[in-house]
């Protein structure tokens, strides 16, 4: 059971890889805190595309571990590093995020971590069941 809904007005644009919006219901959220492309053991991959499908898979991680997954997320934030080409980031996604359309914002920004490329957080409901 899917717990949020796209919204996607007629008079804008339509993305196959992302929604205008998402209806979201009341009730438990949890609130994904920026992550790096590192691993378990802190070390920082090399490269965008490593570091992008690290940081969605870090992401799924924190998801799951609060009895949630990518169905449920309403936005996601992604930050880049200057210069860096969002259709790049957004290639390497696939693989990790698939298909799961969600609202999305795109930033470049100056990165806390040096290194760091991408940084990824996510907002998502979180079943009753388990809230």
């Amino acid at each position: 059971m899917t717990l949020v809904t796209p919204v996607d007005p007629e008079q804008l644009h339509r993305s196959p890889a992302f929604a205008q919006g998402m209806l979201a219901p009341a009730g438990p959220t949890l609130y994904v805190g920026g992550q790096n492309g590192t691993d378990a053991s802190g070390t920082l991959l090399e490269g965008l595309g490593p570091q992008t499908e690290q940081a969605l898979r870090n992401v799924l991680a924190v998801l799951d571990a609060a009895g949630t997954g990518p169905e449920h997320v309403a936005k996601l934030t992604i930050y880049l590093a200057p210069d860096i080409d969002p259709s790049e980031a957004y290639a390497a996604t696939g693989s990790v995020w698939g298909g799961q359309r969600t609202a999305v914002t795109v930033l470049a920004v100056a990165p806390a971590r040096p290194g760091a490329l991408v940084e990824i957080e996510a907002i998502a409901a979180v079943p009753a069941e388990v809230g």
